[in-house]
């Protein structure tokens, strides 16, 4: 055998056997039961009088290795937070590992869903994101174990092609799941469990294990029950769930039944076999390469310049490649923005040198005699790109265009470019040099009315919705005419209600919720905003040298708006003129109302705008613009 081919065929086993792990997973997620639930779901009725929809439902979850082993994972998956999984499963410790095959009642909000205009199905549908390796049936059968059927899945997202799924995909998975009717709920029902029967189950047995007469789960489910069908079990209060052990007697039976057991040992022996005769084969062949190692040295480092000029031109093309696919990504973007090359960010940024920084990565550029706020990332953008594509608002920073750098992994965003910076930068800077830089009472409650109406309209006017999650003082830019824009939606998230593990934001400006539990909604931004009224009252930062929130001690804020806040000799207060004794408590109402800690009690975007106009009609008779730097007293009530 020629060196070249013996070289040849030890990469091939060595690259084999260093993903042989992946090949093998490879091949069990192409693997199909021999009799997968076919159903799309169960059907319902959203007019129907004798069944209420929607209702708290529960599904029984087992934790299951290596992705699914503790309550943050699993929370992740069904969109609640780790404290509503423990609590119903008799978890003391949220934070505590889970073993394998752990009992686990997962929260489900349950609703007759509209599928088309003769379809709907009882079920609870959760967002997912697609991932490398995932398909419908993978990510129904194991990571949600068969609550749901690829089938149910293919019908509820009819924009996407099973066999064409992409990474960043977002899909959405109905949990079968049913509400007791009028009949079941007089008769003490107040929860149904969704349950996967095993093929080891008798519905005697279930009905055993969950404390419940075996007709109520008959009348529910029928007789004729099958292996991997999702049932329904009524109960009046869950069962104590046993969590010493996977055998516990409170617990129903372990989801993969003697022989599926037995089957998976012997693949997993039958693979060790193999993996043992490879490395067998990998050592003797290895002994072979020393023993021809002198003879095709010589030839090697003759090769070694041409291989080196044939890898260079492979990466290029692999560049290429690869800017071609992030150009994919945001094909739906093109015909709406500019898009710019590497070179001509460069130029407009003197090579993104530090005189062009305007703060953090984000550079002023001149193109072509314009001016642009350039903000550079690694390749992360997508999802911001998706949101900014469908927003278009006079009170949000314009996006303009975008470049894609694939020899550093670099994404540029090309915003508008805001003259008078940050609002951050108007209140907690002391600039005294610059006595101009002051903000009249009128000015603030403009800005303040001109980041409700943005806030307004992503909350209200996009679909889905927008959360823009990071509302902050440094996140909103003044314009020439020193109107505000709202910037930077580098965290925003598009959608539903969800929950999420990964908390993020700045200190401040958090709500009680999101921080707590995770809890991603509308209202955290409305939360945020009474924030950023309660700084342009006082003028006093979010969080003070301390680390102590403004919005925790509103009493505070009024008592210093009573006593110093708008005097002439207090520095704060500088900038507030005319009549504006109801205007302030109006303001100072709308914020209370905003930081609410409860997110039910906190008003709408539309609520906000209609009181701060409120004020602001108020000023326009009572303010003229050359009374901006009077300082009368005002008392606070």
């Amino acid at each position: 055998m020629r060196p070249n081919k013996t070289h040849f065929l030890l990469s091939l086993l060595i690259v084999f056997f260093l993903n042989y792990d992946k090949f093998i997973l490879h091949c069990r997620s192409q693997f199909q039961p021999l009799n997968p639930p076919i159903t799309q779901g169960f059907t319902c009725n959203p007019n129907q009088t004798q069944t209420t929809y929607s209702c708290q439902a529960y599904a029984l979850y087992r934790a299951s290795p290596p992705n699914f082993l503790d309550l943050a994972s699993i929370g992740d998956l069904f969109s609640v937070s780790r404290l509503m999984v423990s609590k119903p499963s008799n978890i003391s410790d949220p934070s505590a590992s889970l073993f394998p095959n752990q009992p686990l009642f997962v929260p489900l909000t349950c609703s007759c869903n509209t599928v088309n205009s003769s379809f709907s199905i009882s079920s609870a549908n959760l967002n997912y994101t697609i991932k490398s390796g995932d398909t419908f049936w993978y990510v129904s059968t194991y990571h949600y174990q068969n609550l749901t059927t690829y089938p149910s899945v293919q019908v509820v997202n009819p924009n996407l092609v099973p066999e064409k799924l992409a990474i960043g995909d977002n899909a959405i998975f109905p949990i079968f799941c049913k509400c007791p009717d009028r009949t079941q709920k007089a008769n003490g029902t107040n929860f149904m469990v969704s349950y996967v029967f095993q093929p080891s189950d008798s519905l005697s047995a279930v009905a055993a294990t969950f404390g419940v007469p075996l007709k109520s789960i008959v009348d529910v489910n029928g007789n004729d029950v099958k292996p991997l069908d999702t049932i329904f079990i009524p109960v009046n209060r869950l069962p104590i769930l046993g969590q010493g052990n996977t055998n516990s007697s409170s617990s129903p039976p372990a989801l993969l039944p003697p022989a599926a057991a037995t089957r998976e040992r012997k693949g997993l022996i039958r693979g060790l076999e193999i993996a043992i005769g490879i490395c067998g084969g990998l050592l003797v062949l290895l002994i072979g390469v020393l023993v021809y190692r002198e003879r095709v040295f010589g030839k090697w480092r003759y090769k070694q310049g041409k291989q080196s000029r044939e890898i260079h031109a492979e990466g290029e093309k692999g560049l290429k490649e690869m800017e071609a696919g992030l150009m994919a990504d945001v094909s739906e973007c093109l015909d709406k923005y500019r898009v710019f090359k590497v070179d001509e960010l460069r130029d407009a940024t003197d090579g993104f040198s530090d005189d062009c920084l305007i703060e953090g990565s984000v550079y002023k550029g001149d193109i072509d005699g314009v001016q642009y706020a350039i903000k550079k990332m690694k390749w992360n953008a997508r999802e911001e790109l998706k949101i900014l594509q469908k927003v278009n608002h006079s009170n949000l920073v314009q996006l303009e265009g975008f470049c894609i750098d694939p020899e550093e992994a670099n994404c540029y965003l090309v915003y508008e470019y805001i003259q008078n910076g940050s609002l951050h930068s108007w209140l907690h800077d002391n600039d005294k040099t610059n006595p101009a830089k002051k903000l009249s009472w009128k000015t603030r409650i403009r800005i303040a009315i001109d980041v409700a109406n943005g806030l307004q309209y992503i909350h209200e006017h996009t679909r889905p919705r927008v959360v823009h999650k990071d509302i902050k003082t440094a996140n909103i830019l003044l314009d020439a005419n020193m109107r505000a824009k709202i910037a930077n939606f580098g965290l925003a998230k598009s959608g539903r209600n969800a929950i999420t593990m990964h908390i993020v934001g700045t200190q401040g400006y958090i709500s009680p919720e999101y921080m707590a539990d995770g809890v991603v909604s509308t209202k955290m931004d409305v939360f945020a905003f009474g924030v950023v009224l309660l700084e342009l009252v006082s003028g006093k930062e979010a969080t003070d040298e301390e680390g102590n929130s403004l919005w925790e001690d509103l009493g505070s804020v009024r008592r210093w708006v009573e006593d110093d806040g708008v005097d002439e000799d207090s520095e704060e207060g500088e900038g507030y003129g005319g009549s504006m004794e109801s205007s302030v408590v109006n303001v100072l109402t709308v914020a209370a109302a905003c930081v609410n800690v409860d997110p039910l009690k906190r008003p709408s975007m539309m609520d906000v705008v209609y009181a701060l106009c409120r004020s602001d009609d108020e000023l326009f008779f009572d303010i003229s613009d050359d009374d901006g730097l009077t300082n009368p007293k005002v008392t606070v009530r």
